[in-house]
Formats: structure tokens, C-alpha cells, sequence
């Protein structure tokens, strides 16, 4: 069984309007997911001693990811007020809480116990990308960044570099993925929503369509994409095999509310939520 550690970026997602939240958060998500895509999966991270802290660590638990990497300090877990616009997700507010918290010896010893660590912009590591990588195999999740910098950073010692480029077309986005793959990235994932996705290798590309669902909430769908791809390739799985089973584990993500799990009652953790925040330009 390939295994995969996941690192730093976590939340608990705060649905006002539904009045529920959820566990979630980029590193924690692709965590669960790769889980139920096979893989063996651990989360390191902090979460504070609080209420949402402990719904974190139950939902963590309920998914079968190890927890032997998780660290709780006195203090706020970060959280995010999630809103919606007809199915896509909008980030409202965040509140990181002790999730950047200095961690206890460090990242690159536990990764070196795993196949693949995977980060992501959020999580706020890449200073840490050579030293991930030698030791592991390293996943990041750019998201909808392009910066130049970040990229000519980390992207040549990605194992798995992934692109959220619902805003590219076909074209541009197969030139980005062609572009982290001459930057020195081994496969690079560009997905676009309803309008699928590419994966490309120094010698071939694949692209695969969107699987069909009712639509409910986006939040999750491209962490589930990238850990479902990440475990599908170090399992030596075909590629386009690779995507249709992303393709088809997202669509479930989209068609429920939250990324994963179930939603407990928003009262039950106490956060200090400032009701109609304005939308933030983020992502997890």
C-alpha cells in the first residue's frame, strides 16, 4: 500500500447560512481522500485545544488517517466561513488560529517515512520543498497561483505539480502543465471544473471530461482530484484510468455539502466569526 502524509493546512469550514461545519482544509482533504483512494494516510498539522480542534481530530479518525503527526496546542483552530454562489464555493473569512504554529521537530523527518508528502500553497511551506523532496515525493497544489517565483522555487522538485485553472481555457491551461513539466515537475495537473482535466508527463498528456453530477458545493472537488491522481500514480496506475477515477470521486465531492464527513451544528464550536465578511481571494 503506497502511503502519503499531508502537511499544515487545515480548517474547520463554517457554513453560515446552513448553520453546519465541517472539517476541511487542502492538506487535510487530500489526506482523507487519498485514504479512500487506497492509500495508507497521515496529517500533520496543528489544531488548537478547542471544540473545533476536536471535531478535526474525530473526523480525521472516522476516516481512518493517522493522527500520529497531529499536534494540539492551547488556542483557536483556524477556520473559514464558507459561502456559496449557485454551487461554487466563496471564501468569506479566515481565521488561522494556531495552524501555522511551530511544529515539533519539523516536517522532513515524518515525510521521509512516506511515498509522497503533499503541501499546498496554503499550507505555507515551500521554503521547505528541497528538503521535502529529498526525502519524499512531493505533491503541491498551486492553486490558482501563477506567481513566478513560487513557481521557479518548488515546481522543479515536484513529484505531482496541480493547477486549479477553472479560469484557462483548454489550451492555456495544457501550456501551464507543459510549462511545470519543463520547469522539472514529473506530472503536472491542471484542473478546470465542468470543463475536466489535464495531466502531463515529459512524454505524453492525458485529458479526461468532468463526470456528470448534481451539483451542491464545489468546496473539496479539486482536493479530492489531486489525492485521488497522486494515489492512483504511485500506485503505477495507468493515467487516463488515473483521471477518470478523480474525474468520478470529485463528482461525489460536488454533489454534497462540506468536502468530506458530516456536518455537526455550527454552534457547536465557538469561533470568532464576523457575520457578512466580505469574499477573500484564497483557496484550500
Amino acid at each position: 500500500m503506497v502511503s502519503i502524509l499531508t502537511a499544515r493546512d487545515n480548517v474547520v469550514d463554517c457554513y453560515l447560512d446552513e448553520g453546519q461545519v465541517f472539517a476541511g482544509g487542502n492538506a487535510l482533504n487530500v489526506a482523507v481522500f487519498a485514504r479512500r483512494a487506497g492509500a495508507r494516510a497521515a496529517y500533520a498539522g496543528t489544531v488548537g485545544t478547542d471544540a473545533a480542534g476536536a471535531l478535526i481530530r474525530n473526523a480525521l479518525a472516522l476516516e481512518g488517517v493517522s493522527t500520529e503527526f497531529l499536534q494540539v496546542r492551547p488556542g483557536s483552530t483556524a477556520y473559514c466561513v464558507i459561502g456559496r454562489n449557485n454551487g461554487d464555493r466563496v471564501f468569506r473569512e479566515v481565521g488561522l488560529g494556531v495552524s501555522r504554529a511551530e511544529f515539533d521537530g519539523g516536517f522532513v523527518s515524518p515525510a521521509s517515512e512516506f511515498d509522497a508528502v503533499h503541501l499546498s500553497v496554503s499550507s505555507g511551506l515551500e521554503d521547505l520543498a528541497a528538503d521535502l523532496a529529498s526525502v519524499s515525493r512531493l505533491s503541491f497544489d498551486f492553486s490558482t497561483s501563477r506567481d513566478a517565483v513560487l513557481l521557479s522555487a518548488v515546481v522543479g522538485h515536484c513529484y505531482l505539480a496541480s493547477f486549479s485553472g477553472g479560469d484557462l481555457t483548454g489550451t492555456e491551461g495544457l501550456d501551464l502543465a507543459r510549462s511545470a513539466i519543463g520547469m522539472g515537475a514529473t506530472w503536472a495537473l491542471v484542473t478546470r471544473g465542468a470543463d475536466g482535466a489535464v495531466l502531463v508527463s515529459k512524454e505524453h498528456t492525458h485529458e479526461a471530461p468532468a463526470a456528470n453530477t448534481t451539483l451542491v458545493d464545489t468546496l473539496g472537488a479539486g482536493d479530492t482530484y489531486i489525492a485521488t491522481v497522486l494515489t492512483e500514480l504511485l500506485q503505477t496506475r495507468n493515467p487516463d484510468e488515473a483521471l477518470t477515477a478523480a474525474s468520478e470521486a470529485s463528482a461525489l465531492t460536488c454533489s454534497r455539502l462540506g468536502a468530506f464527513g458530516k456536518g455537526e451544528p455550527l454552534t457547536a464550536v465557538a469561533l470568532p466569526i464576523e457575520q457578512g465578511a466580505a469574499p477573500l481571494v484564497t483557496s484550500h
